[in-house]
């Protein structure tokens, strides 16, 4: 993706939510070189935005970069806190990724499959706006929060 300028805005609320607060924390967890140090929070999000431009400019085929899987796992890694903050009880996840991108996003909360999703072209991981990002990650907390709520006794395992 070539450099271009922002689509995240500076001052955009959402990412004062809790989801964009520990995607942050997430994102800034992994940045062992200080890249981010400086960085505003529009600036760690604005890659996980991919416009039909940005879109555009990512091959149909290929593989996903240490970039790319960074932020898969940063955002699957979020949700997993949330899960946590929510239920009280440890959530884990697991991301199985081959090297051309194809793989599965699992979440556990004890013996408890919470999350379960199957990944392609994780090389084009992103999403329209921050908050079709928010969106689907309240979709996939509310569901894993109501898993946990029918089988309390397998997830307290």
């Amino acid at each position: 993706m070539s450099e271009s300028k922002l689509v995240v805005a500076v001052d955009d609320p959402i990412l004062e939510s809790d989801f964009f607060t520990e995607i942050l924390r997430q994102m800034r967890a992994v940045d062992t070189y200080g890249t981010w140090d400086n960085a505003s929070s529009a600036e760690i999000i604005d890659p996980f935005i991919l416009t039909k431009e940005r879109k555009r400019e990512i091959p149909i085929v290929g593989d996903p970069d240490e970039l790319v899987l960074a932020r898969v796992k940063a955002y699957y890694n979020a949700i997993a806190i949330l899960i946590e903050k929510e239920c009280g009880q440890m959530a884990v996840p697991l991301i199985n990724l081959t090297h051309e991108g194809f793989g599965r996003a699992l979440i556990t909360v004890g013996k408890l499959v919470v999350l379960d999703r199957s990944l392609r072209d994780i090389h084009r991981f992103g999403f329209d706006s921050p908050a079709k990002m928010k969106t689907d990650a309240d979709k996939l907390l509310s569901v894993a929060l109501e898993i946990v709520g029918k089988y309390p006794e397998v997830a307290g395992i």
